[in-house]
């Protein structure tokens, strides 16, 4: 596998080229950013830890039937992926109210409901991710309504995975965010980004202090660290 040139560079994550053309190489980087790109700093090593991370729970999800683009691990900030074709919606599933959805109900922050919620995003940083429904996903061509349906499964399918996996690791998955591509290989609807505290709201489920990004939003300090406690206590559920 040769890497070839850098055909995405991101805020939080680079992709290069391959030699093959339905593969393409993850780069994570040390950035963070927050509240569309307002908010942005360098933590060392976090890259790292989002690869590390985002890697154990894809390779659990495709072992357990989900279909992701990860493949493998190549390195310490990078892993080879499926090629896919963006589809530009966030499916994010919630199983406490948090953050700006508690403020859009106007709930307590950590709200306990009987229900799964799941809601979607358009991810359009220049409207700043709004939530959409899916009639209008449908209607901008962002969509079918079977591909929807597919969505809309496996982001239940994913959380009825991860919650229990996250459960044996004392940690409670709050609520996440999901992205889906078409795969170029086959054309499934596939997870196509990561799976990290980047990307889930994760609390301790003995004390509740968050252990994801929203040390960062919050300036609550020891970003680094929490995820570094993140991603030991998974290695040790996966080992056990």
């Amino acid at each position: 596998m040769t890497k070839g040139d850098l055909i995405f560079d991101g805020n939080e994550k680079q992709i290069f080229a391959t030699d093959q053309p339905d593969r393409v190489i993850f780069r994570y980087k040390d950035v963070a950013v927050a509240y569309n790109n307002v908010k942005r700093a360098r933590f060392k090593g976090k890259g790292a830890l989002n690869n590390q991370i985002s890697a154990m729970l894809l390779d659990y999800l495709n072992r357990n039937g989900v279909e992701t683009h990860f493949i493998e691990l190549l390195g310490e900030n990078e892993q080879l992926c499926r090629k896919i074709e963006i589809i530009p919606l966030q499916v994010v599933v919630h199983n406490r109210i948090a953050g700006s959805l508690a403020t859009r109900l106007g709930v307590e922050e950590g709200f306990r409901h009987p229900n799964t919620i799941v809601d979607m995003r358009y991810n359009d940083d220049d409207l700043e991710d709004p939530f959409i429904n899916r009639d209008h996903a449908v209607a901008i061509g962002l969509a079918t309504y079977e591909e929807l349906d597919r969505m809309y499964d496996t982001a239940r399918r994913v959380n009825d995975l991860l919650k229990p996996l996250f459960h044996q690791a004392g940690i409670e998955l709050v609520d996440m965010k999901l992205e889906f591509g078409r795969a170029t290989d086959t054309g499934a609807i596939i997870i196509s980004d990561e799976i990290s505290p980047d990307t889930c709201r994760l609390w301790d489920e003995a004390t509740e202090e968050r252990m994801d990004k929203d040390r960062f939003r919050l300036d609550l300090s020891r970003v680094v660290e929490s995820y570094t406690n993140v991603r030991d206590r998974l290695k040790k559920v996966f080992e056990s």
